[in-house]
């Protein structure tokens, strides 16, 4: 007893030294997760331990600030922007990482609609993964249900494609996402998302081109193999031009 007693001591002092970013990287290979930029990990982070890696996060961006030799100490724009910094990152930009997926109250079909549906546009925030530069956009979804579908509320539609866009992303791979988890929340006879962003990795860097835009769709079920329905859903897009 005074031995296992001896050993969960040691454990703790072990543990206590350790960066709370390593523990739930080792919890997470343990399971043999991806932990990409664009992944959620939330089912791996415990209680408090948002706030610690935002503790670990601000302590190396103050080392990021250091080394662009900016004078933190005197400079009173700079004092506690590393802090700033690692929250926004945290629990705003890449918030959707860090926290489960939003609670979603689904319904049954109980009037069996099955009329096209869209939902749009929703204003969506992102950042690409290769620059963390801001992707801002619209996302346009269309449903076609059937008698079993789950339907949720049009508010819900811009809550998931909040929680999935909140990570480092790119365009083509955060669609396929959101595709995924309104398929698997409602299970319609067909599903199709339009999303048109301007990436300021090459607005304010790179080429320097204010006016591109980036469009891709994702069509599923018959979407994809009904062509009249999949252009009755694109012209009723109101895109700009």
């Amino acid at each position: 007893m005074l031995m296992k007693a001896k050993e969960t001591m040691n454990e703790a002092e072990h543990d206590e030294g350790v960066p709370v970013s390593v523990k739930i990287r080792e919890r997470i290979k343990a399971a043999q997760h991806r932990f990409h930029s664009n992944d959620n990990i939330a089912e791996f982070m415990q209680p408090g331990e948002l706030d610690q890696l935002l503790d670990e996060v601000t302590a190396k961006m103050q080392g990021v600030l250091d080394s662009m030799v900016i004078d933190l100490e005197n400079d009173h724009n700079t004092g506690d922007t590393a802090r700033r910094v690692a929250k926004m990152y945290l629990k705003e930009v890449f918030g959707g990482r860090y926290v489960k997926a939003p609670t979603i109250t689904e319904f049954p079909n109980a009037e069996h609609l099955n009329e096209l549906m869209i939902v749009g546009p929703i204003t969506v925030r992102s950042a690409c993964s290769h620059h963390f530069c801001p992707v801002i956009g619209k996302v346009w979804i269309g449903v076609m249900p059937n008698e079993h579908t789950n339907v949720i509320g049009l508010s819900k539609y811009a809550r998931l494609a909040e929680w999935i866009m909140a990570r480092p992303q790119i365009q083509e791979e955060a669609v396929v996402q959101l595709a995924d988890l309104i398929q698997e929340k409602t299970q319609p006879d067909g599903l199709a998302i339009v999303m048109e962003a301007s990436h300021y990795c090459m607005a304010w860097r790179g080429v320097k081109d204010m006016d591109s835009k980036m469009i891709n769709s994702v069509m599923r079920g018959v979407f994809l193999k009904d062509s009249n329905l999949r252009r009755e859903f694109l012209s009723l897009i109101p895109r700009s031009h």
